[in-house]
């Protein structure tokens, strides 16, 4: 019996696998360029603690959490998302109580949600983010949006809209949910089921769907920016001031309330368009929140977040760049040529490792062009020989798989040598290679 992948999961591998090391080493690599640090936290969690930060009016929680019994008769869920888990470790484990805040965090791991799969969005997914805490100025959520911002362009996205909008303070908030109850409220019985539902538990839930009929009907509907108090205002003015300064572009968009009910303050998306890109939707986003720490149990400390969908990021970036990546392969092919050479290059190829050189070796005696091809096929960038005139004289013989230049060399002399040839090999890769790629690309 043949087994499939679970439905809206993927396998990863090869040149693909390649591509997302690449992404998520960058959005890494940026995160701590801003001096952020890692956490890891569980797969799974106790459900309360998504009813509790995620909402109930949230989509996420009434209709997409994977959620089960444990074998104690807990009620435990496969995170939907990071936040929440990364402020309860926060508090379990007291991070908070350091004098040098605000705590400043990045995060990389897979999530779990049951929705539709397409382009670039499966059930099971990878999200990167960051979370800080302890501060409310402003000038933090403006360097979380740049943060995020610059993990796209740094992947090569140069078209990259940062639309943004203010769920304002908790009197704008409040005045602007009765305006909304108000204008929904001969609407309502029209529209689709959930947004009956958002409608008694949270109606800004109400601006997110996805209904063409009922997108037409929420056209009409007040604009949050209408209800924001002058203070709100000048919360996200200054906001966007920070980011024009730094040359990100934004554009305001009244509708945006995000999928997560802890949100307060500015909210955030990144989209990318493009004439030749299917639209994704948002490739990532986050927000502020005023009051998600103290709700679950910790200090009143205000912060704001970011996440980005890797699965989303790298189809978007595989269909409008060319990451000018060298094809993931070992730095040494090792070649033996009889049962006795083979024995003594198991010690060799651990000689090889110990000083860093990504090494194969062939296990079974065959020709060396049928090597050469092994080699090849597993993008070995440099081959060394070692046959029975190599062994009678201890010397080597090493192959550069790009330009077939061959190089003799005694064996005691070999991490230098072997370091050389390596270097130049990545130097003729990238300065001829990817040129004559580049070049043709173009010349298209």
């Amino acid at each position: 019996m043949e087994i499939n992948p679970v439905k809206g999961t993927h396998d990863i591998y090869l040149k693909e696998a390649n591509e997302y090391q690449l992404i998520e080493n960058t959005a890494r690599a940026v995160a701590e360029l801003f001096s952020y640090s890692e956490i890891r936290t569980p797969i799974i969690e106790h459900t309360p603690l998504f009813l509790r930060s995620v909402g109930e009016s949230s989509d996420i929680v009434s209709k997409e959490m994977y959620t089960f019994d444990d074998k104690g008769g807990r009620s435990i869920t496969l995170r939907p998302e990071m936040t929440a888990g990364v402020l309860r470790s926060v508090v379990s484990n007291k991070l908070y109580a350091t004098p040098d805040l605000p705590l400043k965090l990045y995060y990389l791991g897979p999530c779990f949600r049951y929705e539709r799969p397409q382009a670039g969005r499966y059930r099971q997914f990878h999200q990167f983010g960051v979370e800080v805490l302890g501060n409310p100025n402003y000038h933090l959520d403006s360097e979380v949006i740049a943060l995020g911002h610059r993990i796209l362009i740094s992947c090569g996205l140069t078209n990259v809209e940062v639309k943004i909008n203010s769920l304002g303070d908790e009197t704008s908030r409040n005045n602007y949910r009765e305006a909304l109850k108000k204008y929904f409220a001969d609407k309502v019985d029209k529209m689709c089921e959930d947004c009956k539902r958002r409608y008694e538990v949270n109606p800004l839930r109400i601006l997110d769907c996805k209904v063409p009929e009922d997108i037409e009907i929420v056209k009409g509907a007040p604009k949050m920016s209408d209800f924001l108090t002058p203070e709100a205002k000048a919360n996200l003015n200054d906001i966007i001031a920070d980011l024009k300064s730094i040359g990100i572009e934004v554009s305001l968009d009244d509708n945006l309330v995000r999928g997560l009910d802890y949100y307060t303050g500015v909210v955030f998306e990144y989209h990318v368009k493009d004439e030749n890109l299917v639209d994704v939707g948002a490739i990532g986003g986050g927000g502020h929140y005023a009051n998600l720490l103290k709700e679950l149990g910790g200090p009143d400390l205000e912060g704001v977040g970011m996440s980005i969908g890797v699965e989303r990021l790298h189809y978007v970036v595989s269909q409008l760049t060319t990451p000018e990546l060298m094809p993931k392969g070992p730095d040494v092919y090792l070649m033996g040529t009889s049962e006795y050479i083979i024995e003594q290059n198991v010690a060799f190829a651990d000689m090889l490792r110990s000083s860093g050189f990504a090494t194969m070796m062939n296990y079974e005696v065959k020709s060396l062009k049928s090597l050469f091809k092994i080699a090849s096929r597993n993008n070995a960038k440099l081959a060394v020989i070692i046959g029975e005139d190599e062994l009678t004289k201890n010397t080597l013989t090493v192959k550069n798989m790009l330009t077939g230049e061959q190089t003799s060399l005694k064996k005691e002399n070999w991490e230098n040598v072997l370091s050389d040839l390596l270097k130049e090999y990545v130097e003729t890769y990238y300065s001829k290679v990817l040129a004559i790629s580049k070049e043709e690309k173009e010349g298209n």
